[in-house]
C-alpha cells in the first residue's frame, strides 16, 4: 500500500491501557505502528488513559487501530467509546467483544451452536478456595481476563483446593482440565488461516505465550485431516457465532488418544496478539500477508457498527 498515490487514513494506535495486559499491549501497538508507518500510514500511538476522549478529539484520526488487551480494551467498552465519537475501529465491535470476554457466556452460545465445549461454572472465590466445587481436575481462571492470566490447574492428586491470589475477581470461572495438544486457529475476515500446534515445555502460561522461546509454533501443525478440517470449521464458526469481525483467534486442545471426540474448544480471542512471538500474525504470514499487510488489511477493515 506504501506505493499507492491515494491518501491514506490517519491512524490512532490504541495501547497500554489499564489492564493486566498492558505490558504486552504496549509491545503489539508498538509494532503496529512501525508496520503501518512502513505501509504510509500517518500514524500517532496513544496510550489509553482517563483522558482517552479527549485524546481522540484532539487528535482527530481517520480510524483507531485497537491494540489494547485484556479488560477495557477488548470487552467492548473502548468499543462503546469508538462508536459514540463515530470513529471507526479495527477488530470487533462492542457486543462481540464482550461476549468473548466473558468466558462463560461465550462458552454458553458455543454450546447452543453445538461447538464442543467441556463443562464449566461461575463460582464465587470463597467458595472456591474452600473445597472443590468440582470433581479434579480442573481450572481455575478469571471469567474476563485473557493470556493465561491468573490460572490455576487443579490436578487428580491435589490435597485441596486452590488457594487463589487476592487479586483474582470475587467471582472466578471453574472448568474441567483437557489433556491434550494446544491447537489455535486465526480468522481473518470470513477466512480461517490455518492451525498451528503450540509446543511447550508445560503449561501455555503468560510467559510461555510472550517470551521469545517459551513456547514453539508448528505451522501448518502436523495432524489427522480431520483434526485440522475441523479446528479451521469450529474456529471460522465461533467467530461467527459470536459476531467477531476483522481478526480473531480461537483455541482448542485436542486428546489424540479420544479421535474427533477428544477436540474441545476452550475460548475465542477477538484481540489477539500482535507482538513478534504472536500466533496471529504467524499464521497471517503463511497464507500470504506480510505483518504491514496484515495491519493494513485490518486498518481497511475497519468501521463504525460493528
Amino acid at each position: 500500500m506504501g506505493g499507492s498515490s491515494k491518501t491514506l487514513p490517519k491512524v490512532v494506535v490504541l495501547m497500554g491501557g489499564p489492564s493486566a495486559e498492558r505490558d504486552v499491549s504496549l509491545s503489539s501497538g508498538r509494532e503496529c505502528a512501525a508496520a503501518l508507518r512502513g505501509e504510509g500510514y500517518e500514524v500517532v500511538e496513544l496510550d489509553a488513559g482517563p483522558d482517552l476522549v479527549v485524546q481522540l478529539q484532539s487528535l482527530k484520526p481517520d480510524v483507531v487501530f485497537n491494540a489494547l488487551h485484556g479488560r477495557w480494551g477488548e470487552d467492548g467498552c473502548v468499543q462503546g467509546i469508538l462508536e459514540w465519537l463515530q470513529i471507526p475501529y479495527t477488530h470487533s465491535g462492542v457486543l462481540s467483544s464482550a461476549l468473548a470476554m466473558d468466558k462463560q457466556r461465550s462458552k454458553d452460545m458455543f454450546h447452543a451452536a453445538g461447538l464442543p465445549v467441556v463443562p464449566s461454572g461461575l463460582f464465587s472465590k470463597t467458595d472456591v478456595i474452600q473445597d472443590h466445587v468440582m470433581a479434579p481436575p480442573y481450572v481455575v481462571k478469571p471469567n474476563n481476563e485473557g493470556s493465561s492470566v491468573g490460572i490455576y490447574i487443579v490436578h487428580d492428586n491435589a490435597n485441596g483446593p486452590p488457594q487463589l491470589d487476592a487479586a483474582m475477581p470475587d467471582q472466578v470461572m471453574v472448568e474441567s482440565f483437557v489433556a491434550g495438544r494446544e491447537l489455535t486457529t486465526a480468522v481473518m475476515g470470513d477466512r480461517a488461516l490455518t492451525v498451528t500446534d503450540i509446543l511447550t515445555d508445560g503449561w501455555y502460561d503468560y510467559d510461555a505465550k510472550y517470551t521469545p522461546g517459551g513456547s514453539r509454533h508448528e505451522l501448518p501443525a502436523d495432524l489427522p485431516q480431520d483434526i485440522f478440517d475441523l479446528c479451521m470449521d469450529y474456529a471460522l464458526k465461533a467467530h461467527n457465532v459470536l459476531g467477531c469481525r476483522g481478526l480473531s483467534r480461537t483455541d482448542f486442545r485436542w486428546d489424540d488418544s479420544k479421535g474427533t471426540d477428544g477436540l474441545i474448544l476452550l475460548e475465542t480471542n477477538t484481540q489477539p496478539g500482535m507482538t513478534p512471538t504472536s500466533l496471529a500474525p504467524e499464521q497471517a504470514l503463511h497464507a500470504g500477508y506480510s505483518f504491514g499487510a496484515l495491519c493494513a488489511w485490518l486498518v481497511e477493515d475497519a468501521s463504525c457498527g460493528r
